[in-house]
């Protein structure tokens, strides 16, 4: 039984979806309110809202200040791409959690859904 979706938590995502994390270990106890897919910053900018999870192939340091800018929980970062060094340490520093995982943007939305991510 999937939990409540105020009881789903960026560590509960991770741990639920064999997620990696990458940077902002110390910030994994944030609740997720909901959840977004998009390659395109300027739609996450205008259209993200605080606590949600940010699903992307995006994986430069410019995705960290869009993060931080919306408030948003988490970065998740799909299909196997790595981020560089430049975007973890910009991670760390804005206390953003980043974690990847090899699995397509699409099976990642579908199974936070099935977490109970709204």
């Amino acid at each position: 039984m999937a939990p409540d979706r105020d009881e789903t938590t960026v560590r509960h995502m991770a741990e639920a979806l064999g997620l990696t994390v990458l940077a902002g270990s110390a910030c994994l106890d944030r609740p997720i309110h909901g959840a977004l897919v998009s390659d395109l910053l300027s739609y996450v900018m205008a259209s993200g809202r605080a606590g949600d999870v940010w699903i992307t192939i995006q994986t430069h340091a410019n995705t960290v200040a869009v993060a931080a800018l919306a408030s948003l929980a988490a970065i998740v970062v799909a299909a196997g791409f790595e981020p560089g060094d430049d975007t973890l340490s910009r991670a760390e520093e804005e206390e953003i959690p980043l974690l990847m995982s090899s699995q397509p943007a699409y099976v990642l939305a579908g199974r936070l859904f099935e977490l109970g991510v709204r």
